[in-house]
């Protein structure tokens, strides 16, 4: 038999508890409390909520070869507690319990606290009783930080009332973490999707490729969030994917944008993504929304997507369009390769190292995406990066050092021109200094506007955010 232990963290939250307690019986707070370095892939779902017999599956990633686990909800007392039993998975025994205690007027306590056994008894405490320690201390650190961010980007506009928001694109990393951030807001998220809609859920059908959508769906939403658009990175960009990756923008936007500008009952706003390759390669020139757009392929692809938002805006419908830079976040992107590579102990810098490279944090993307929903001064480009860009070789320094590996590899910018083509020259090589003058005028709140900070949230290298108590 192995030895039973207890881990507790506990934090104050900005909230009551009954609030506190309603985040996490929302839709979406499994997938926001999923630390993104270990991910974790949720199968099915069975029973109401969080209520007794409600059941989970999720596939885990916690090593070379995928891991089941299922979670069933054994408690549940309403507005302050509720518990979680592994029924099957990787542990010998897991019993989590979740409580939500009153502190004092506006505040709270989340506590969590955690029965487990290692497997194989005795082995599994002597080689992993640390590791477990450690790992758990990470993602509960995690947790509670995001759960604190939340509530208090939640509760800033509390007053304003729930939204029924459209996401269009809310399959890919951006779009499911905001769909889970605003709907255990209390938001009511409607997903535009390809293939079979599912009403009951809330689903708005669209084929843009045939250039059909159910407008109907649209008719209650107050706010429409547009990310589709296929992925710049991946693969050289021969003649076929230049035309697919303009196409994959362009037409969404423009059948969006139409659709609304027709509605009866139109949105108050279309946040419509964008991206700083409007700017093109400017080397050390900072670059402000007024900054004029620059050249290259991309440049070109970012004017054209942009301007397909005219319908909407004609039509009155405040348009944002969101120039968001390199999206950092450890579930996929650009940051997932850098990771891996760096961990292999290819890390370093591209070429000279000296260009620019504004990067964002995927939760200032969404916290900005929000911001804007609820700010009408907001209008046109908005410049969604860190107000601290950094040079790649930097880059590729501060993330070694979180990553405790060496980031001295060279590549040289031949090699990125003989193997990625223009792809490469524009993404790798190119240097843009943008600056988020938009968001900042108007007091928009940085969550991890620090590299290493948001390099260490996402990747999980900090334990600090929570008490800790282990037994």
């Amino acid at each position: 038999m192995g030895k039973s232990h207890v881990f507790d963290a506990r934090s104050q939250m900005p909230v009551p508890a009954a609030d506190l307690f309603s985040w996490h019986a929302r839709e979406g707070a499994f997938e926001r409390l999923a630390p993104p370095w270990e991910t974790a892939e949720v199968v099915d779902r069975s029973g109401d909520g969080i209520h007794p017999g409600a059941r989970v599956t999720v596939k885990l990633h916690l090593g070379p070869i995928p891991q089941r686990m299922v979670a069933e909800h054994t408690a549940y007392v309403e507005g302050s507690s509720f518990q979680d039993t592994q029924r099957e998975g990787p542990f010998t025994r897991w019993i989590h319990d979740h409580r939500m205690l009153p502190a004092g007027p506006g505040t709270s306590i989340l506590e969590d606290s955690i029965q487990y056994e290692l497997p194989v008894g005795a082995l599994g405490d002597t080689f992993g009783g640390g590791y477990a320690r450690k790992r758990l201390e990470r993602m509960f650190a995690y947790r509670h930080s995001l759960t604190r961010a939340d509530l208090r980007r939640h509760a800033a506009f509390a007053s304003q009332g729930p939204l029924t928001v459209a996401i269009a694109g809310a399959s890919g990393m951006l779009g499911s973490s905001l769909a889970a951030f605003l709907s255990t807001g209390g938001h009511r998220v409607k997903r535009l999707v390809r293939g079979r809609a599912n009403p009951a859920r809330g689903d708005i059908a669209w084929a843009p490729d045939k250039g059909t959508i159910d407008a109907a769906g649209l008719e209650d939403v107050d706010a429409v969030v547009h990310l589709s658009g296929s992925n710049v990175g991946e693969g050289r960009w021969t003649d076929a994917r230049k035309a697919e990756i303009l196409k994959s923008r362009t037409e969404t936007t423009r059948l969006l944008s139409e659709t609304l500008a027709r509605a009866t009952r139109k949105p108050r706003v279309l946040i419509s993504a964008s991206a700083v390759g409007y700017y093109g390669n400017r080397g050390e020139e900072e670059l402000t929304e007024a900054s004029s757009s620059g050249d290259g392929f991309l440049a070109d692809v970012t004017r054209q997507w942009e301007a397909s938002t005219a319908p909407a805006e004609a039509a009155g419908i405040r348009v944002v369009r969101m120039r968001i830079g390199v999206v950092l976040d450890a579930r996929g992107g650009a940051l997932a390769k850098l990771a891996l590579a760096t961990q292999a102990g290819g890390g370093g810098p591209v070429a000279s190292g000296r260009q620019w490279m504004s990067w964002v944090s995927l939760e200032d993307v969404m916290g900005l995406i929000q911001f804007a929903m609820f700010t009408p001064s907001i209008q046109g480009p908005v410049n969604a990066v860190s107000p601290n860009a950094v040079r790649q070789g930097e880059l590729a320094k501060v993330l070694g050092k979180v990553l405790h590996r060496p980031a001295m590899f060279l590549l040289p910018a031949a090699v990125v021109k003989a193997v990625f083509g223009q792809m490469g020259e524009e993404t790798l090589l190119s240097s843009t200094h943008a600056l988020p003058t938009v968001a900042q005028a108007h007091g928009f709140p940085f969550l991890l506007p620090d590299l290493e900070g948001a390099l260490r949230f996402t990747l999980g290298r900090t334990t600090d955010g929570a008490e800790y108590r282990h037994g």
